[in-house]
């Protein structure tokens, strides 16, 4: 019995196919629109190829082209589960990946056809991703979960423009902000209503006034703050007359901007909770992890069958090291390899940050590796606390216990 080898080049408008069989030999190249039709014109190609080639196996794969292969990849998915003549394999591959095993080759052109052939050839090989199983429930999580996870990855870029605008208007406040939170009602009412000659001008009396009155009276000595915020002022570069209007405006509109998805994450937060109230879940359970990140590491990890331990885990997150080692030499100082899957990696790193605020056991470890850490400490040790919850995560997924905290342990 022999294998059949789908490989598909994903378009916007059109597909490109090559059917393979399992020592390597073309048995067919052709290209079906990137529609209904097309993927009903390609399972029905699919199974006539089965029967014609005696085939035991069919493997389907294509590359994680955005979404434009993801109606084809779930109706063949579910189209060839309905056949019980051979098994089948669905693999959704990582683009970087096929163009890895690409260049095994020497002087491939680039085009669509050998892209689809290169992804037949690689399901050959073998050494492929887990295959695609159908979850609707984690699909639509997903699609909200990654949404979120993209309208933050805008604000703090967005963040990050408004503060450089912010130099340009005060850059005092900009380097030694007394405020708590730069982007606090009080902060910002500073930066929209006055200019830093205004505020060298203010007697302290008016300035206070207008700090308790925008702060809501929760300053400490808003007389302190006062002087030093006027001593930041008289500190600061003078903007030039022609830059100031620009300026202002340009901070208002990011501003604008910034709230505006930050109103739009709290929507989706609070969407992501009434669909997390039917799904059964203990990771909630850990201090730290509330609905939003439980749903985003859920949703990308699926049913946790798919991983062996918690090792295969880390690996699909990205949360592995590499090692360089020759002879009797092996170095300390390794990287963390650059693949896996970035969202629930992000969703591991931000509940990380929350649990060793909380839990003691992941306090004290965040602490060893700040302190081990040569450079970057917050960073590395945040990391590794993440790599250290994938454990905690794979055994509450797997065992569907409830975690009990270092405090409340015999």
């Amino acid at each position: 019995m022999a294998n059949l080898m789908v490989g598909i080049d994903v378009s916007l408008r059109s597909h490109s196919v090559q059917f393979m069989n399992d020592s390597g030999d073309a048995l067919a190249s052709f290209s079906i629109p990137n529609d209904l039709n097309g993927a009903e014109t390609l399972l029905q190609r699919i199974l006539q190829s089965a029967v014609k080639y005696q085939t035991s196996l069919v493997r389907v794969g294509m590359e994680a082209t955005s979404n434009l292969g993801w109606h084809l990849a779930h109706f063949l998915n579910a189209g060839l589960h309905e056949v019980t003549d051979f098994q089948s394999q669905v693999f959704v591959l990582n683009a970087r990946k096929v163009a890895r095993f690409k260049k095994g080759y020497d002087c491939l052109p680039k085009n669509d056809r050998i892209d689809a052939w290169v992804i037949a050839d690689q399901l050959r090989f073998g050494r492929l991703p887990h295959e695609l199983t159908s979850c609707i429930q984690y699909e639509a999580l997903q699609r909200l979960t990654r949404t979120r996870f993209h309208l933050m990855q805008s604000i703090a870029r967005d963040k990050t423009y408004f503060l450089n605008q912010v130099f340009l208007k005060f850059s005092g406040l900009r380097q030694d902000n007394p405020f708590s939170n730069m982007f606090g009602a009080t902060c910002l009412a500073v930066l929209q209503e006055l200019e830093p000659e205004q505020i060298v001008s203010m007697s302290i009396t008016e300035l206070v006034d207008f700090l308790k009155e925008k702060g809501k009276n929760r300053f400490d000595n808003p007389e302190e703050l006062a002087l030093f915020l006027q001593k930041l002022a008289r500190s600061s570069y003078r903007l030039d007359k022609a830059m100031a209007d620009p300026v202002n405006l340009s901070l208002s509109v990011m501003l604008t901007v910034i709230q505006t998805m930050e109103k739009e994450v709290t929507k989706i937060d609070k969407e992501i909770g009434k669909i997390m109230k039917s799904v059964p879940e203990t990771l909630s359970s850990v201090k730290g992890i509330g609905p939003v990140f439980a749903a985003g590491i859920i949703a990308e990890i699926g049913d946790i069958n798919r991983f062996d331990n918690h090792n295969a885990l880390a690996k699909y997150t990205g949360l592995v090291w590499s090692q360089y080692q020759s002879g009797e030499f092996e170095s300390d100082e390794t990287k963390r390899l650059r693949t896996g899957n970035k969202y629930l990696r992000y969703y591991l790193v931000q509940a990380a940050n929350l649990v060793r605020r909380y839990d003691s056991d992941y306090a004290a470890f965040y602490a060893k590796k700040y302190s081990e850490a040569l450079k970057h400490q917050h960073k590395r040790a945040l990391v590794l606390t993440a790599r250290k919850l994938v454990r905690l995560v794979f055994m509450l997924l797997k065992t569907n216990k409830l975690y009990t905290p270092p405090e409340r342990r015999d």
